[in-house]
């Protein structure tokens, strides 16, 4: 094809026109987000197709998800994301009827047939021809968004600007703190937040209690595992949007509110476990009580920290939770933390 003659056929898309963009957004980032904005301010009807094979890192059902979240039909009702999932050869050289296949699989998955294709590399101008469309190219030096889907697997948070909410859940690494009383869990917490430019999540106890004015009942134990959950979840929609790095540290979780129900009323409730349950953290720091304890008008157990400790243990040990010991002076406690966590962001 001659890309010059090519070149000057092009002109305004007609009322009506129809729009098609292929690629494997693995994952989306703000590059993607630009081509189909792109897109969208030059055809009425925009087909976004996203190619998957079995054997790639993130599936490719979670990809369109994200992709459906970026553009809800609510919002963009002339978008269609639409999932191929077939096998096919993801270069020329692979097969000799390479153009001949994705012919076919993308004339079988499209509503219609699109007048123009967009992309940002040199395989548009033929994917085009064999559609029987127009190809217009959109920033092809890559001089608006200078980044790509390999750079972000390889390293995500070294890119973390370049990703938007849906594919920063995929890659947020959460970490929960668990521990007695007195063990330095929320210095811990904002401590870590703080180095890696993270955000943290403190505890919902301490908020009911101290609001309450007294110490609580069994009957408030639902509505704090109900504050934890909440307070986790905004947070996260906010660091989601906000955080400069991958990061959450929680203070805590609702597995800790199981363990203080039972310690403080001998009590077990099924609907603060099925919660717990719904948690998910990459790993856990466990706080020894191997440091002086400093009295505290929401704390109640001045003797009782290795028994909680022991239960802390058990119960990440029964849940097949990972976690890391965090023993010895504050120093060491911090550098073991940190540690574990630069293994967490590795790429």
């Amino acid at each position: 094809m001659d890309k010059n003659n090519e070149m000057t056929e092009f002109q305004h898309p007609k009322p009506g026109s129809v729009g098609m963009i292929l690629g494997k957004f693995l994952p989306p980032h703000r590059g993607h987000l630009y081509l189909i904005e792109f897109a969208l301010q030059t055809v009425d009807q925009l087909c976004v197709v996203l190619g998957s094979l079995k054997s790639e890192p993130i599936a490719g059902e979670l990809r369109v998800e994200m992709l459906r979240e970026l553009f809800p039909t609510s919002l963009y009702p002339h978008v269609q994301i639409l999932h191929l999932s077939d096998e096919n050869p993801q270069y020329p050289h692979e097969d000799p009827h390479f153009w001949q296949i994705w012919q076919s699989s993308l004339t079988r998955i499209l509503p219609q047939k699109p007048d123009w294709v967009f992309a940002s590399d040199d395989y548009g101008w033929k994917l085009a021809e064999v559609l029987g469309a127009q190809f217009m190219p959109v920033d092809p030096g890559r001089e608006n968004f200078q980044i790509s889907g390999t750079a972000i697997r390889e390293n995500p948070y070294q890119h973390w600007d370049m990703l938007p909410p849906p594919v920063r859940r995929h890659y947020l690494k959460r970490v929960a703190i668990m521990g007695p009383e007195s063990t330095g869990k929320s210095t811990l917490a904002q401590n870590l937040a703080q180095h890696f430019q993270g955000q943290w999540v403190p505890e919902y106890a301490r908020t009911w209690i101290e609001a309450k004015g007294q110490r609580p009942v069994v009957a408030d134990m639902p509505q704090i595992a109900r504050g934890q959950w909440a307070t986790q979840k905004a947070i996260e929609a906010q660091a989601l949007k906000q955080s400069r790095q991958g990061l959450l540290v929680y203070d805590t979780e609702i597995w800790v509110t199981t363990l203080w129900n039972d310690v403080l009323f001998q009590n077990r409730d099924c609907a603060i476990e099925a919660l717990a349950k719904r948690q998910h953290f990459d790993h856990y720091l466990l706080c020894a009580p191997d440091v002086p304890w400093v009295n505290d008008e929401v704390r109640y157990l001045p003797q009782g920290g290795e028994d909680f400790f022991a239960r802390c243990q058990a119960l990440l040990e029964s849940q097949n939770l990972p976690y890391t010991l965090i023993s010895g002076s504050w120093e060491q406690r911090i550098e073991t933390a940190i540690k574990k966590v630069e293994s967490l962001l590795k790429p």
